[in-house]
Parts: C-alpha cells; structure tokens; sequence
C-alpha cells in the first residue's frame, strides 16, 4: 500500500499542535486514495515521541546531530530521502515558517507538483482538487494536480487529528547529506521574558489597518483595560511601529488561543489567521464584507471601529457585558 507522508513539528521539546492539523489532511487523502499516513520524526524531540502519534499508521524516524536544531538544510536532506525510499502519494507540509522553507524546494527536488496555502480539499482518483488563499486571502483558487505531489496546508484549516493506536515506528539511516552541510545554527534570538505573553491571554483586542492612525490606538487601549484584555496589532500596525513586536499576532508573531478574539479592523491574511484561529471565541468588525477575518469568525459586524470603539468602552465601564 501507498502512503500520504507528513512531517512532525517539535519546538521546545515539545510535538507542536500544527502536527495533528497535518496528520488530519494527510488522512484526507490517504482514505481517498487506498494509503497509509506516515509521519516523519526527525531528531530526538520528535523520535521520542513517535509512540504517541496515533494520528498516523506509522511513523519513520531519523536520528542524527545535525536533526536536533531546526536546520532548513539538514531537514530537507532528511525528507528528500525519506521520499526517495518510501515514495509517498503525497507529502503534506504547512504553510509556515518550516513549510516555507521545505515546501518548493522538495517539490522541485523531486519532481513533483506543489500548491500552497490550501484551505480544503477534495480527492479523486489520482489526483488532488485545493483551495488555496491568494492575494493576501482576498481571493481564493482552485487547483487540480496529479499525484504525487506535494501539499502545504495553511494552520488552522484542519481540525487536529486523533487516533487510538499506538503507530508502527521504523528508524530510517540517516542520509549521508547531513555530515557535510553548509549551514549550522550560530545563536537563537529569545523573547524578553519580562514582555506582554499574549500566548497566555484569556482576553485579547486586536487591531488592524482599519485603526488608520497611531493616536487612534489608545482608545483600543482604553477598551481592552475596560474588558481586562490584552491589546494586540496585526502586521501592518506593528510595521507601522504603532505597537511593540511582542504585541503581533500572526505567522510572524504571536500563536494565541484566548477564550475572546476581538478583530478590529483587521482583514484577515492567511499569516494572522493563522496566529488566531483557536480563539473560542472570534468577534470580527471590519467595514469590508468580504474581508477573510469573516471566513473565520463567530460573530461579525460591518460598522466603523471608530464608531464602535468608544461606544463600546463606554458600553462596558456603565455595566454592559464583560
């Protein structure tokens, strides 16, 4: 039989969550098409978690040095062996920081067809039908691609997969690349330990471009202390320098999961979606309609967030609803 290969994301000696997500479009196709899913475990975080995954039938891992440090070298040398020795129908990857760095050149490497920023998929017979974000998310794309092929799915598409058996584990050699590699981790850069960690937030409001202007960002200040939450800032805001760097959410900074979600007037780019979509619950205001946040959200409003800021602050400090 087949199979559909995935990839197993650690950080801090931890199985990130993202690996489920990936786990669980991997199973998508490999119950379309007759096939298996095996994950790939590389380096000793993720090795010594292989038994857990029972998400996937199987899980291949390789051991080595050069594997227990994020290396975007060292790591594709692992995958592009990996399919060379089990030739997989498809290979799933994200459409982040890792899947960025792997995703094209793996593709290319070996052959294959990629498409990225896939939201859903349909499978038939041999070849695979995605929806991806384009444009930021203000337009969306089908593709048909033959398999095999390889598929970088964005965070948050996917419900996190599960499973009851422990999987088959098999080491795999380690490919002969990884002894002489060009690149090597010189330093990792840490977060201030003393800064906001909007990680651990109940409550968060978070601003987009739809707050126009610095001095508009103090009244969302004044909401946020009024709901006892954290503020935030999507890309442009902190780019703008409106917002300091440990208040993003997005690929690029911050992966929350609060209990409330305030969007005001963000647009929703597959990079913030995919910082914020395990909030419980998603409160989105943005004048445009079509904005991606509404894909997402729980409950949407299309009025001005200039208008409903105050309103709303002032809703709360009189006895509304917190």
């Amino acid at each position: 039989m087949t199979s559909v290969l995935t990839l197993v994301e650690t950080k801090e000696s931890a199985v990130q969550p993202l690996t489920y997500e990936l786990l669980a479009a991997a199973r998508q196709i490999a119950e379309a098409i007759g096939a298996s899913v095996e994950a790939l475990a590389l380096g000793s975080t993720a090795v010594d978690a292989a038994p857990t995954l029972a998400a996937a039938d199987a899980v291949l891992t390789i051991a080595h040095p050069a594997l227990e440090t994020y290396n975007p070298e060292a790591y594709l040398a692992a995958l592009e062996a990996t399919v060379a020795a089990r030739n997989p129908a498809a290979i799933v990857l994200a459409y982040d920081t890792i899947g960025l760095d792997l995703a094209s050149t793996l593709a290319a490497r070996t052959g294959r067809p990629l498409v990225a920023y896939v939201t859903s998929m349909k499978v038939g017979g041999d070849a695979i039908e995605a929806e991806s974000m384009v444009y930021g998310g203000k337009l969306r794309a089908v593709s048909r691609l033959a398999l095999p092929a390889v598929v970088a799915i964005v965070p948050g598409a996917f419900a996190e997969a599960t499973g009851t058996s422990p999987p088959q584990v098999t080491s795999l050699p380690p490919p002969p690349a990884l002894e002489s590699l060009a690149t090597r981790l010189v330093d990792e850069t840490q977060p201030d330990p003393n800064a906001v960690d909007l990680t651990q937030a109940d409550k968060i409001v978070c601003v987009g471009r739809g707050i126009k202007d610095k001095d508009n960002i103090e009244a969302a200040r004044l909401l946020a202390a009024a709901l006892g939450a954290e503020l935030a800032g999507s890309r442009p805001v902190i780019d703008s320098g409106w917002l300091p760097k440990e208040r993003q959410v997005g690929k690029s900074g911050r992966k929350v999961k609060p209990k409330l979600y305030l969007a005001l007037g963000v647009s929703g780019a597959p990079e913030h979606l995919e910082g914020m979509n395990g909030a419980e619950m998603i409160v989105a205001v943005n004048t445009d309609a079509e904005a991606p946040i509404f894909g997402i959200a729980h409950v949407g409003a299309t009025c001005d967030i200039l208008d409903l800021i105050p309103a709303l602050s002032n809703r709360v400090k009189t006895g509304g609803a917190t």
